[in-house]
């Protein structure tokens, strides 16, 4: 059994098929799927979803970086509205992105702070999504820490030594499609980390494994994850599937 532990299945790219893609994933053996939130225009559907399939999908509710602006206040409240409301198992994905604009950087500090603290308080997991500001989040990660935070960094494609340092705080390195990429360098990165720190995600219906790379991701997709990660630690698919399985059990309670 796999868990998809970040897939975006409730978006518009799954509109016009989203039961045949569900279908196709439990299929494969992908038995959970975690759905991150991004803002408050994607809570409807994240909702509908959980409503439609509610033994097999798990929300995440916060506020994406990306979806940071000057209404960011507003944003902040919903999400805190729906923490203290509605059922979730984690917060995400929040965190930092400097990658593509930083107009509202300041804010995104704020944001990602304030979601951590929350996090804290409500004793759940923050899902991380980071661009160009590994040493910020970090910052802010360790700033909190004794408060007992953890969870996921969120496609991670970082160095050894970041990943040790992720791990080292007690959080999980999220493994997905760039694991397959020829030319990623994750392979090289992940050599001194072990498994039962990783868990498998797809980031659908982004970043889609080799051989679909360049075509829309889905949970299904998984297995391919699976497949190369049983290829760099010499171990069997099954077992993949079981360690990441558990790994992404104890951290969201499921």
């Amino acid at each position: 059994m796999f868990i998809d532990t970040h897939t975006h299945l409730f978006l518009e790219e799954f509109d016009h098929d989203r039961a045949e893609t569900v279908q196709r994933a439990l299929e494969a053996g992908v038995k959970q799927m975690i759905l991150p939130n991004v803002d408050s225009e994607t809570i409807p559907a994240l909702q509908k979803m959980i409503s439609d399939y509610p033994t097999t999908c798990h929300p995440l509710y916060g506020l994406h970086p990306g979806s940071v602006n000057e209404n960011y206040k507003t944003e902040l409240a919903i999400v805190r509205n729906l923490l203290e409301h509605e059922k979730c198992i984690g917060i995400g994905e929040i965190g930092l992105d400097f990658y593509w604009d930083k107009t509202f950087k300041k804010e995104q500090f704020e944001v990602f702070d304030t979601q951590v603290k929350w996090a804290a308080e409500r004793n759940l997991p923050i899902v991380i999504h980071l661009r160009n500001s590994y040493k910020e989040v970090v910052e802010i990660i360790k700033n909190n820490l004794q408060l007992g935070n953890s969870g996921i960094f969120h496609c991670f494609t970082g160095s050894p030594v970041q990943a040790e340092e992720i791990i080292d705080m007690g959080f999980y390195l999220g493994i997905g499609g760039i694991i397959t990429f020829k030319n990623s360098g994750l392979s090289e990165s992940l050599k001194s980390i072990p498994i039962n720190k990783l868990v498998l995600e797809t980031d659908s219906p982004y970043l889609a494994p080799v051989p679909y790379r360049g075509k829309r991701n889905e949970s299904s997709y998984i297995i391919k994850v699976a497949e190369k990660l049983a290829e760099i630690y010499a171990i069997s698919f099954v077992e993949v599937a079981r360690i990441t399985s558990n790994n992404a059990r104890s951290i969201f309670q499921i």
